[in-house]
């Protein structure tokens, strides 16, 4: 099959089956800044206030990660297919998290800042690692650093709440303050910090290169960024857990009273679940420096895509409305076409204690238990196992000779 690269206006040249086309510059580190290069299907925003982190340079290799029509900061589309939708994002993946082809994308690896779709990657590190029926016991700390005007769950601060609680109010309301718990009593000993680095250490075993978290919620911090295909990983990662998909699935819940808490009703920030055909479930963000963001999965026909976007602006059609768009044209292409593929996880990093649950009732601040401690039980009840199968074994020998 030909593909066309258009590395700058009215230069074609044959070289695969993608067509690519660098896009304008939005940050210091755009690879193809004053080249005067063709940008990607773009919409004017009304406005976008200036101010852009500045995160690492992406390098040559892992801007190739998932395959090499990738390295690009600007559009890569099959050929001949229909014309991706101009968005304001300023970049944006299509990918089929059934089959882990990509679709297209523009500017897949550049550096952006995440806003609340981080909570993603928070669900992806730690769900795995606690117990949805523990308790724990909101603190002080966990709340004092937060904007009351910022997204909130609307927890208090001694009071108990189940980890499933917490995660349907960091999804449905995209808590920051359910975010801070979490992170917390993910970190063990660590606290809040500890349960950011096992959120990078999740990052790296799932190989998204380009994703740094520094606040568990997506709250803006220094040096935190990602990009739009690895939020293409981390989705695959999140929807791969049941628990997950019946959280990010649900649109309301009501949570009762107990001592020192009130009762809750958390409601769904995704407009798009029951009005977008077959979501599956979505996560929006907004930051004044991330601007928009929007992670959403949809299932139709057998294929199961997922759209993420970054730096998207409020009009004219808003994050949910370039999803839309962007969904739409995924589901119209054939399901054989795409330009790369989503990387698998790093098994080899993967944690011997990932399945670490929360203990519950086990008094305030605590919540899980030691990864060390599990090590030591599994391993003396794998040693006690080896040797009772060897004593059976000796006994039936012994009473082979016998009764021979």
């Amino acid at each position: 099959m030909t593909i066309r690269r258009i590395a700058v206006p009215a230069a074609v040249v044959a070289v695969g089956a993608i067509v690519v086309s660098p896009a304008a510059p939005v940050t210091a580190q755009n690879r193809t800044a004053g080249t005067g290069a063709q940008p990607c299907p773009t919409v004017e925003a009304p406005t976008r206030p200036g101010g852009t982190p500045s995160p690492p340079p992406v390098g040559p290799a892992e801007a190739a990660v998932g395959g090499a029509a990738l390295a690009t900061t600007g559009l890569v589309v099959p050929a001949g297919t229909p014309t991706a939708p101009a968005v304001t994002a300023t970049s944006w993946i299509v990918a089929d998290l059934g089959s882990g082809q990509v679709l297209g994308g523009c500017g897949p690896h550049e550096h952006r800042t995440p806003a609340s779709v981080q909570k993603l990657l928070l669900a992806a590190a730690l769900l795995p690692r606690l117990d949805p029926t523990a308790a724990v016991e909101v603190t002080r700390d966990d709340l004092h650093d937060l904007d009351p005007a910022s997204s909130l769950m609307g927890v208090v601060a001694g009071g108990r709440y189940t980890v499933e609680e917490l995660w349907l109010g960091l999804l449905l309301e995209s808590g920051n303050d359910a975010a801070n718990v979490l992170a917390r009593l993910g970190g063990g000993a660590a606290g809040r910090p500890g349960g950011v680095q096992v959120m990078n250490e999740e990052a790296a075993r799932l190989r998204a290169n380009q994703t740094h978290a520094v606040t568990p919620s997506g709250l803006d911090g220094t040096d935190q960024y990602t990009s739009a295909y690895d939020l293409a990983l981390i989705a695959r990662a999140t929807f791969e857990h049941d628990d997950f998909r019946r959280y990010i699935a649900t649109r309301t819940a009501s949570l009762p009273s107990a001592p020192g808490r009130s009762a809750l009703t958390l409601t769904g920030d995704n407009t798009l679940l029951g009005s977008y055909p077959g979501m599956l479930g979505g996560k929006t963000g907004f930051t004044d420096l991330a601007r928009q963001t929007y992670v959403g999965v949809a299932e139709r026909d057998g294929r199961t895509l997922a759209v993420t976007l970054l730096g998207a602006e409020n009009a004219p059609l808003g994050s949910l409305g370039e999803a839309t768009a962007l969904l739409d044209w995924g589901f119209a292409l054939a399901p054989d076409e795409a330009v790369g593929h989503l990387v698998s996880p790093d098994q080899a990093n993967q944690k011997k204690d990932e399945r670490a649950v929360a203990a519950g009732d086990e008094g305030p601040g605590t919540g899980t238990y030691s990864p060390s401690v599990l090590s030591v039980v599994v391993g003396t009840v794998a040693a006690l196992g080896t040797v009772l199968v060897g004593v059976f074994a000796g006994w039936r020998r012994a009473s082979r000779r016998m009764a021979g």
